[in-house]
């Protein structure tokens, strides 16, 4: 996130906090880093999962790192910013791009679930004669097979 806040921080011309975002970002990714490669070293089931080099997280890498060269090399050549010494803080609520979540709320119950109702479905109170017998099973009997010899001239012809 601090990483793609960078950009957008950079392409708003504010060079000095964008450096600062791609500082705390660089340095989350090598905390991150750090736990794959011991999560790959684990013994165990799900040892086959290496995030370290999935796409996502190489391509990540290397973003990182060109984006901050490339604030740093701007910040030196035309804005000359300060850079803080506190990272800007991340906006957690998302203003675009996203739908409305629609609040659940349980439907109104019917008129007749009452009390009664329900209390007529207490299985402790079923009949005990109730259970069904199983059927014995039948013995299946075994079918004679037709006695299939190979046979020489099938009457085909490779030409």
């Amino acid at each position: 996130a601090y990483c793609y806040h960078g950009q957008t921080l950079l392409a708003s011309d504010k060079c000095g906090e964008a450096i600062r975002s791609l500082q705390e970002s660089e340095k989350y990714f090598a905390k991150a880093e750090a736990l794959c490669k011991e999560y790959g070293e684990t013994k165990g089931p799900g040892t086959t999962a290496k995030p370290s080099g999935h796409l996502f997280f190489r391509k990540l890498g290397s973003l990182i790192k060109n984006t901050l060269e490339k604030c740093q090399r701007e910040n030196g050549f035309i804005y000359f910013q300060k850079v803080p010494a506190e990272a800007p803080q991340l906006e957690l609520k998302a203003n675009y791009g996203l739908v409305e979540p629609v609040p659940f709320e349980f439907p109104a119950l019917n008129a007749h679930w009452t009390p009664e109702t329900l209390a007529a479905f207490d299985l402790t109170k079923r009949p005990k004669d109730d259970t069904a017998k199983p059927k014995p099973d039948e013995e299946v009997k075994p079918l004679k097979e037709p006695d299939i010899k190979p046979q020489k001239d099938s009457g085909c012809q490779i030409s």
